[in-house]
């Protein structure tokens, strides 16, 4: 069982309401990684057990 199957689905909905704290742009569901991607950042955003943790320094820098 992968780590998405096992933990609790991200409520899409939330995701209209969430914006990069960093550039405060709208942010896109990587549904394979489980992370919410601030294109103008550069910044990935983990999920953990269904929740977006939106802290810069727990973000995945993108390349």
């Amino acid at each position: 069982m992968t780590e998405a199957a096992s933990s609790p689905a991200f409520d899409r909905k939330m995701l209209e309401a969430l914006v990069c704290p960093q550039t405060h742009a709208v942010l896109t569901y990587d549904a394979e990684r489980q992370e919410l991607v601030s294109k103008a950042a550069h910044l990935a955003y983990p999920i953990r057990n269904g929740i977006p943790v939106m802290l810069i320094d727990e973000a995945r820098a993108l390349e």
